[in-house]
Parts: structure tokens; C-alpha cells; sequence
């Protein structure tokens, strides 16, 4: 593991929360949970077919094995969950539908504090798996959107918190307009600090650097940093930043010398989906960083959604970030 791994998971030991893996027909899924409860990180409820879950080879003792079509729990939930969301129209035989889906189980789960956290996505996309969250758990006080980042841990390399980053965002807001982008940032910002303990360094990312491109792309970063400042007076902000401007001292020194943010950039906020998903793909297959992610931000509880290719290792990465999510909350 990597030291920001191992720090994940040291971390979610030292005060264990309970999470639902939503996903309990997935190998990886029983695979990551096994190593999960090896290693005493979290509590674990595990939905699917109990039966098969608990005759699987794997090591589950210990979990919380919930079968959704069958749990005593089924009917009350599902009241729950029609009281929630009546008012948008639900009838109650809609809910009792729904809660029979691991997804919306699990997120009624940590709704009513039965868990404090969710993870799935490893045979759901991430429609599936933010619909309930969305609908149920909603956006955290305070907070406008629901965006996603990576945490970026690149070896050998001087930049960032010691090659650590957060790049956002890479899973979620296709083409966020200017108030959207600073949320991301701010949001970010909050999120560097909770999970890796340092002062964020924002970059606000583009092809430009304080003016040196005159376009609309360009304009909507430069708005997007005034925005974010205003909404984080307190946080290192700052762009419209080229990347190396944001990363390389030389560089920030000759374009901008009077920034806060450049040549020191730790949190890389990238214009819209396309920029953010090339961007950390090539740092992990070039650099052969370590990408966990996507990692929600801004909902009331932390739900966070795997990559339909993803490995158990990855699962309990993501895992061991929830526990750490949840115990910010808490």
C-alpha cells in the first residue's frame, strides 16, 4: 500500500464506521470485504443473496450479510422511503419496489443512520448509484452540488503535497459553467484538507495563464476564480493557471511571480469532464500514479461510486476513504 493508503486505513481504524457494500454478487466486492474485515477497518453490511454471500470462499465473519428481498427490515424502510419522497410523487407500492434494489436499500440504510457510508458502482454506473443518494440523502448544508475528484499519489515526484494531489473534476460535471467550477474548487479544498491533513494549493486549471488567452474557455476559468474566492476568502485560490505555471516554480516565477498558488498547486480543478478524465488517466498510465476515485463530494453522506473496471484493491481504497469521509461527518 501507499502512504496515503496506509494512512486511510490507520485512520479509519482508529474510529471504525460501518459501511454498506451494496454489491454483494461481485466477486471483488466479497474479496475487498474480506480484506476489509482481516484487517479490522470498518464494520461491514453486505447486500445481495445472503445465502450465496455467506457460502461464497471467502472469510466474511463479521458482516452484516442483508438480503434486500427478504430482510425484516424491507417494509419499514420502504415507509421511509415513501415518506421521503411522497411529496415528489411517490406511491407507496413504487417504494416498495424500489427498496428491494440493493442501491436504494443501502442508501436507506445510511439514511437512517444504520451505516454511515455506502460503496458501490463495480456492476452499476454512476447514474444508478447517485440517483438514490441524490433523492434521498441530498447535498450536504451549505453546499450547491454534487461533484467527484481523484486522489493522485504519484511516485518519485516533487510536486503537490509530495506527489499527492486532488484533480477534479474527472467523473461527474461534463461542462460546468463558471459558478459550478468554483464549487468543484472549493469543495475540493475541503476535501484535501479532510482526507490528506495539508494546506490546499488551488489551481483554477486552464490553456491560459492570467490572460494570455483571450477566449470564452478561457473567461469562464477566470470567472470561476473570482467566484471561488468570494465563496473561500480563506483558501489559496488562484487562476486562470496553465498547468505548469500551477506545478513548476520556475515557471510560476517568470508568469505569474505573484501568486499564491502558483508553482505549489496541490488541488488541480480542470475546466470541464474531457480535460479532468485525460488528465488523470495519463498521469496514472504515464506516471503510474495511484488513482482512487472517483470520490464524491457534497452529499449529506458519503456514497462513493467504483469504476465498473475496477479491482478489490480498489474497492478497499475506496472503502478505507469512505470511513475517513464518514468520520469528518460525524
Amino acid at each position: 500500500m501507499s502512504t496515503f493508503l496506509d494512512e486511510m486505513v490507520s485512520r479509519a481504524k482508529s474510529r471504525k464506521q460501518t459501511i454498506v457494500l451494496a454489491e454483494g454478487n461481485d466477486e471483488r466486492t466479497l474479496k475487498a470485504a474480506e480484506q476489509l474485515l482481516n484487517q479490522n477497518v470498518a464494520d461491514l453490511i453486505i447486500l445481495g443473496n445472503a445465502d450465496e454471500i455467506a457460502n461464497s470462499k471467502y472469510n466474511l465473519t463479521g458482516a452484516n450479510l442483508i438480503d434486500p428481498q427478504t430482510s425484516q427490515l424491507r417494509e419499514e424502510l420502504a415507509n421511509e422511503l415513501f415518506e421521503l419522497r411522497k411529496h415528489k410523487g411517490m406511491t407507496i407500492e413504487e417504494a416498495q419496489t424500489l427498496i428491494c434494489d440493493v442501491l436504494y436499500f443501502g442508501v436507506m440504510l445510511v439514511k437512517t443512520n444504520r451505516a454511515n457510508g455506502m460503496v458501490a458502482g463495480a456492476c452499476h454506473s454512476t447514474g444508478d448509484v447517485l440517483r438514490p443518494s441524490l433523492q434521498i440523502l441530498k447535498t450536504a448544508p451549505g453546499t450547491k452540488l454534487v461533484s467527484s475528484f481523484f486522489v493522485m499519489v504519484v511516485p518519485d515526484c516533487n510536486y503537490g503535497n509530495n506527489g499527492t494531489f486532488v484533480f477534479a473534476d474527472c467523473g461527474l460535471e461534463v461542462q460546468p459553467d463558471s459558478e459550478r467550477l468554483a464549487h468543484i474548487a472549493v469543495n475540493s479544498a475541503k476535501s484535501f484538507r479532510t482526507l490528506i491533513g495539508a494546506k490546499p494549493y488551488v489551481a483554477m486549471l486552464s490553456h491560459s495563464t492570467y490572460g494570455s488567452a483571450k477566449n470564452d474557455d478561457a473567461t469562464k476559468v477566470v470567472e470561476a476564480t473570482r467566484i471561488a474566492k468570494e465563496l473561500a476568502p480563506d483558501e489559496a485560490i488562484d487562476g486562470e493557471l496553465q498547468l505548469d505555471a500551477a506545478l513548476c516554480p520556475d515557471v510560476a516565477s517568470a508568469k505569474c511571480p505573484a501568486s499564491q498558488v502558483a508553482g505549489k498547486a496541490n488541488v488541480l480543478v480542470f475546466p470541464d469532464l474531457d480535460a479532468g478524465n485525460i488528465g488523470y488517466k495519463l498521469v496514472q498510465r504515464l506516471a503510474k500514479a495511484e488513482a482512487y476515485g472517483p470520490i464524491t463530494q457534497g452529499i449529506a453522506a458519503p456514497v462513493n461510486d467504483l469504476s465498473r473496471g475496477c479491482s478489490a484493491e480498489d474497492i478497499f481504497g475506496v472503502a478505507a476513504i469512505t470511513c475517513v469521509q464518514a468520520q469528518n461527518i460525524n
